[in-house]
């Protein structure tokens, strides 16, 4: 089957999709679970051999790590599902209603885009996380996994197919592309697809942007910041900061750089330098931050870089209006987290800084669709228009206009004729 053969089917079904009840979807995402519970074995064998292969190719570390599906990555991904089987049905919500006029009645109502093209690199958890989250708001997907997972995404999409299939999902929902040439082809289907989802490197993201006039959803860095301001709990700064770049280096959540007021420095930094370095974290630091510890020398690239790797630049800066510059100047608008006792200058810096996820005294690794209790994510968007941070369901849903008539034509209204009533109603469109 070609690539546009699978689009247009993907189109046909996504119609389907839009009218399923709750308890459909429901139940087919059960059996999904459930499919991938008692497929565990033959999963995890096809990704070690994606794995041994990636070794003998020299895959990177970080993406080794990403591509890594065993026992309890499968365990995530069914407690993903979970946690959106316990949601309300996103489809047909009332946004709004307003009584245009007795016996005309205007409903906001949410809706699926569509179809989903989703193309991502190394992570197989990434592929059950979006199908389920199309398939819970009623969208068909097409997914583009990298080579370095071909056979672990092969399983995990027959898997989740034939599954849905059992549960009553209409066929080609969900397809699987294998090739750049697919890609490509994607690309140009403007007239099938709906929206393009990349989840990769920063050039990865731009090629896409670059090559499409189907819409992009998405983000291109996470260089994400941790700011110590002058006010911080120093034990308390340790941990968060700590925890944002250690938890997991390997993601667009985990802390790049690390800002810290020059008033609190000289206490501070040795405390985290410490522990940092027992986790095995590569320090590279500003003069001012080599004045107090031990650190290779920060270049202007470093402030630039996202190193998905155990590696953190420091700067040390004089104020909270340094840092804030600091991280717009830099920053991808992706996560940046404050850690300070002084609530006017948290809530400045929550103001000031132009990110997607702002935080106080908290990890940036909270940034993340499972936690926040949007069932997962499809993945994360710094864009300022539809969908911004976390792209959980209410990113794969658009809305619709739905107007409830008793017969009025335009020409009754206007000048010296009915007048609209405007009313905003407390009612569902249902």
């Amino acid at each position: 089957m070609t690539i546009e053969s699978s689009a247009a089917q993907a189109r046909k079904a996504s119609i389907m999709m839009s009218a399923l009840t709750a308890e459909q979807k429901n139940q087919a995402l059960d059996a999904i679970r459930v499919a991938l519970r008692e497929n565990a074995g033959k999963i995890i064998r096809e990704n070690q051999a994606d794995l041994a292969q990636a070794e003998k190719d020299n895959l990177a570390a970080p993406l080794l790590k990403r591509l890594k599906f065993d026992q309890s990555k499968i365990d995530g991904v069914c407690d993903g599902i979970d946690s959106l089987l316990a949601l309300p049905d996103p489809v047909g919500r009332t946004l709004s209603a307003t009584e245009l006029d007795e016996g005309l009645e205007l409903y906001k109502v949410t809706c699926p885009i569509g179809v989903i093209g989703v193309i991502f690199e190394s992570r197989p958890d990434a592929l059950v996380q979006i199908s389920t989250l199309c398939l819970k708001s009623g969208n068909a997907v097409l997914l583009k996994g990298g080579s370095e997972a071909a056979r672990t995404n092969r399983v995990l999409a027959q898997v989740i197919a034939e599954a849905a299939g059992h549960a009553g999902l209409p066929d080609g929902w969900l397809a699987l592309m294998e090739t750049r040439a697919d890609v490509a082809a994607l690309l140009n289907l403007d007239s099938y697809i709906d929206l393009i989802i990349p989840r990769g490197s920063n050039e990865f993201v731009r090629h896409i942007m670059d090559s499409t006039t189907i819409p992009v959803l998405g983000h291109a860095d996470g260089i994400c910041h941790v700011y110590v301001d002058k006010d911080a709990d120093i034990e308390m700064a340790v941990r968060i900061a700590v925890d944002s770049k250690c938890q997991y280096v390997a993601v667009c959540n985990a802390a790049e750089t690390l800002l810290v007021h020059a008033n609190i420095a000289e206490k501070f930094l040795p405390k985290v330098k410490d522990v940092l370095e027992e986790k095995k974290v590569e320090l590279r630091g500003c003069e001012k931050t080599r004045q107090i510890i031990e650190a290779q020398a920060a270049t202007e690239e470093d402030w630039k870089t996202e190193y998905l790797d155990s590696i953190l630049s420091i700067r040390v800066v004089d104020s909270l209006e340094a840092a804030i510059d600091h991280i717009n100047t830099y920053g991808s608008g992706h996560t940046d987290a404050i850690v300070t006792a002084d609530k006017q200058a948290a809530l400045q810096f929550m103001d000031r800084v132009d990110s997607a996820d702002v935080f106080w005294n908290a990890s940036t690794r909270f940034s993340d669709g499972f936690r926040y209790g949007l069932g997962a994510e499809v993945g994360i968007s710094t864009n300022k228009i539809h969908a911004r941070g976390p792209v959980g369901l209410e990113g794969l849903l658009i809305y619709k206009w739905r107007l409830i008539g008793s017969g009025q034509t335009v020409a009754e209204y206007g000048k010296g004729g009915t007048s609209f009533m405007h009313k905003p109603l407390k009612k569902t469109w249902k």
